[in-house]
């Protein structure tokens, strides 16, 4: 019976450990990882108002997980279907140099994977991009927020204190 127990719960450990490496094969980032990463970039309280809800800001964190993890499912089904798009296009060997799909994305002797790594690939690239583009709006609202708080204030705030100013702001230069 322990060693049943034991053995169970290696195996678990096991499979979690593989598990959380799969998830980062391509190196994709997680969604706590890029909320890690523009925590850190933008400051923790500018982190605050662009993810916080309430008065306080509240669980901005779980908020922007949350809103990454949502945007990755988007684009992992974008992903999907521009891979298979480009998988049915006739003309694909035409475009990228001769290759067909397989030749192109796959890996290994039977390319039986070109699939998955076109979606993992595209997928990638969107969560850079948005990446990119909120860190680049960040560092642009914090520009118009120190030129003229009032001024910034004004044109952004909504709410009756317009504490959300530098949430819209950011949402108005990334495009959300």
């Amino acid at each position: 019976m322990k060693t049943t127990f034991l053995t169970t719960i290696a195996l678990a450990l096991v499979l979690s450990a593989t598990a959380l490496a799969a998830g980062t094969s391509h190196g994709t980032p997680t969604a706590s990882q890029q909320c890690r990463a523009q925590r850190t970039a933008m400051g923790a309280r500018d982190f605050a108002l662009l993810y916080g809800a309430g008065p306080k800001h509240a669980n901005a964190f779980g908020r922007c997980v949350s809103k990454q993890q949502r945007a990755a499912q988007a684009d992992q089904a974008n992903a999907s279907q521009a891979c298979r798009t480009e998988q049915a296009d006739p003309t694909f060997p035409v475009t990228h140099g001769g290759k067909t799909f397989a030749d192109f994305y796959g890996r290994g002797a039977n390319k039986a994977d070109a699939f998955g790594n076109c979606v993992s690939t595209k997928a990638k690239a969107a969560a850079n991009a948005r990446q990119a583009a909120t860190l680049n709006a960040s560092q642009t609202c914090k520009g118009e927020r120190a030129a003229d708080p009032a001024a910034f204030k004004s044109k952004y705030g909504k709410n009756r204190d317009k504490s959300d100013a530098f949430g819209r702001c950011v949402a108005a230069h990334v495009g959300d």
